[in-house]
């Protein structure tokens, strides 16, 4: 299955989901990610974040949204932010299942590298627990309207403390 995160700039969130995806559920799930105002540059914490926990950290780069506008055909499409689950989305081919899982933006996290750090591990640990969620289903064998609603609810499952 083809599974597309999006988040605005595409410079944190998104990739870290990408390659959380990419490594968990290689084999089963093709992994990508895009921003529809991307920032032209991945976060370095995203990259820090995901080297020190031994997930890929090379080879990723902020695009836009519209780089997928012809290809591959998405089966999910997850933003990852609320601004990006708000606004208006490309009309995307084979109408994939869409599900937003907001996570709280740890690229906006001001104050010592040690904020930033504490920021960037909780999202990826958010994101790690979702996507832990989304690989014990059997999404392959749902109908779409299951597929959206169990993965909308990984979305709305409270986080822990």
């Amino acid at each position: 299955m083809n599974v597309l995160f999006l988040c605005t700039g595409n410079s944190a969130r998104s990739i870290l989901a990408e390659s959380i995806l990419a490594h968990d559920g290689a084999g089963r799930f093709a992994a990508f990610s895009a921003g529809s105002q991307p920032a032209g540059r991945v976060n370095p914490w995203a990259l820090r974040t995901l080297a020190a926990r031994g997930y890929p950290a090379e080879g990723f780069a902020s695009k836009s949204w519209n780089a997928f506008a012809e290809g591959p055909a998405f089966d999910l499409i997850v933003p990852v932010c609320d601004s990006a689950a708000a606004e208006t989305c490309l009309v995307w081919p084979g109408r994939p299942v869409s599900a937003h899982w907001g996570i709280p933006d740890p690229a906006a996290v001001e104050g010592s590298d040690a904020d930033k750090e504490a920021a960037f591990a909780l999202a990826f640990d958010r994101l790690k627990r979702r996507i832990d969620a989304m690989l014990a289903l059997p999404l392959e064998s749902l109908a779409p309207e299951e597929r959206r609603a169990r993965l909308q609810a990984i979305g709305r499952a409270a986080e822990p403390a």
